[in-house]
């Protein structure tokens, strides 16, 4: 007895080492959108530039503050601040950074100046995180002017090919030399890490978005000479992404997707009221919103978690195979501007997430803000946890199962809280308050719901739930005109009636 004691006493420090050698973590940061030409001395109804009365200014009745603007995009005091915080919350002991494009400003149409705004970010998070690797995805605002083919001009005389080649020459750092020529060919890439089985596979998602999502808001003409790409597979991106999830699931890897923009559609740009002419189509072309579906269905079994950004909210997405089953899921984190064109806005956000090194399982996450008004009031950046996942909507784990039960609790007309937390999380807990606009689609920014975020009404109710559990745009048209989508606590799912039917079948 005292020999099997005195073996297990052995044993655990081992034992508890294994286990904590398995748990890491990363950072995801994304649409940073650093605007160079940010002062306190702007007109924050003009990107908070500083705008003379000869050049068409007037009088500036409010002063944009030291670390932003919720109309704004983000100055340096705020790229900064986030930066110093990462590295201070957990610098040295993280595995590694996605970061998932848009650095340049809403405002830039310049490819050399968007080249210099690239370089000084990424000499910050090459300097903020020495020791470890940074894995950069394009952003649509990175490349804008960009065309499909690799000879035709962007604004200023550059190549898409030159362009890449550029960025390429930037990211040097980080990536290995099959990926920098995978990248310098497409602007995607993957990266093995052979010290465990799980694979990073970074896409270019601005090969497959519409066109009026590159579109500018400040600046409309700069999206004049892009291209909707008539290419069934534009540079080939399909074809290598098929063939590395081939490989992946012989050598039974665990993979990670990171784009810039996420398949589906935006929660807050939903039409009014849906009917046959309107559109609820997202970023992407419909016919590549289907491809890249199609590919996630396929190979959901190893593909351990999605990351994406653009959107500049807080979300999430389930994805169902042809029988309704949840199969796999997809994040998208808060934009670091706390502004969100053309009149919408959140606070800035930061991502930390939990993972198991050895299997990519996600086990949390914790959702970091910066309250703005409160960090121009005091002068100080004061970085704070906003949430943490799992305790948040309290789930036993991480997995399109979990977030399906969560997406469900959306539907709920009477005990609306879970949703109430999403709602508010959604903005990053943007207080009203902090508005100067109304919100538009459902929202009203006259009242606080429970938790302090935004009011959200039925339709609005609707289009988030319809959003997060219908990533095909088909759908998601459905869902938005369907009325028996409400129901009250623990009612048969929607999303997963057609599975409900076929029990019936077999009852039978």
């Amino acid at each position: 007895m005292r020999k099997t004691a005195s073996l297990i006493l052995l044993l655990l420090p081992l034992l508890i080492k294994s286990t904590a050698a398995r748990i890491g973590y990363f950072w995801h940061i994304t649409d940073i959108h650093y605007d160079v030409n940010y002062t306190s001395l702007g007109d924050p109804t003009k990107m908070c530039w500083l705008i003379r009365p000869n050049n068409g200014g007037g009088v500036v009745r409010r002063q944009p503050g030291q670390f932003g603007d919720y109309n704004c995009d983000s100055p340096w005091s705020l790229v900064k601040s986030a930066a110093d915080f990462m590295k201070k919350k957990h610098g040295d002991n993280i595995e590694f950074v996605l970061w998932t494009g848009d650095a340049g400003s809403h405002a830039a149409n310049d490819p050399h100046k968007l080249l210099a705004t690239m370089q000084n970010l990424t000499d910050l998070l090459k300097h903020t995180f020495s020791s470890q690797f940074v894995f950069p995805a394009l952003g649509h605002g990175d490349v804008i002017g960009h065309h499909h083919h690799h000879h035709a001009h962007l604004h200023g005389g550059l190549t898409a090919h030159e362009l890449y080649k550029s960025v390429a020459d930037m990211w040097r750092f980080w990536l290995p030399s099959e990926a920098l020529a995978s990248f310098e060919k497409g602007g995607y890439y993957t990266i093995e890490n052979k010290g465990n089985r799980l694979r990073l596979i970074i896409l270019n998602t601005n090969l497959y978005v519409r066109h009026s999502a590159m579109t500018n808001y400040r600046h409309p003409e700069a999206a004049a000479s892009l291209s909707p790409g008539g290419d069934d597979d534009p540079y080939g991106q399909w074809e290598w992404l098929e063939g590395v999830l081939d490989k992946s699931l012989r050598r039974r890897e665990f993979v990670y997707i990171l784009g810039h923009a996420p398949p589906g559609a935006d929660e807050r740009l939903l039409p009014s009221s849906p009917s046959s002419d309107s559109t609820t189509d997202g970023p992407f072309q419909e016919k590549f919103n289907k491809k890249y579906l199609h590919f996630v269905r396929r190979y959901s079994n190893i593909i351990a978690g999605q990351f994406f950004g653009h959107l500049h909210t807080d979300t999430f997405r389930v994805i169902y195979n042809e029988l309704g089953e949840p199969v796999n899921w997809l994040m998208v984190a808060p934009s670091l501007t706390p502004w969100r064109p053309p009149s919408d806005s959140s606070n800035p956000g930061l991502r930390l997430f939990k993972y198991d090194t050895e299997s990519g399982q996600i086990l949390d996450y914790t959702q970091f803000y910066l309250d703005l008004a409160q960090a121009n009031q005091k002068g100080k950046a004061e970085w704070q946890p906003e949430y943490n996942l799992t305790s948040f909507y309290g789930l036993s784990e991480v997995s399109a199962r979990s977030l399906h039960r969560l997406a469900e609790t959306f539907r709920h007309t009477e005990d609306t809280e879970l949703f109430e937390r999403y709602v508010r999380a959604n903005t990053v807990s943007m207080q009203p308050a902090h508005n100067s606009y109304t919100y538009n689609n459902g929202y009203s920014s006259s009242g606080l719901v429970d938790t302090g975020g935004p009011t959200c009404d039925r339709q609005c109710q609707q289009k988030h739930y319809c959003s997060v559990t219908r990533v095909s745009y088909p759908e998601l048209k459905r869902c938005l005109r369907d009325d028996t989508v409400w129901s009250s606590a623990g009612a048969t799912s929607h999303a997963l009636a057609p599975l409900v039917a076929v029990a019936a079948l077999v009852a039978r």
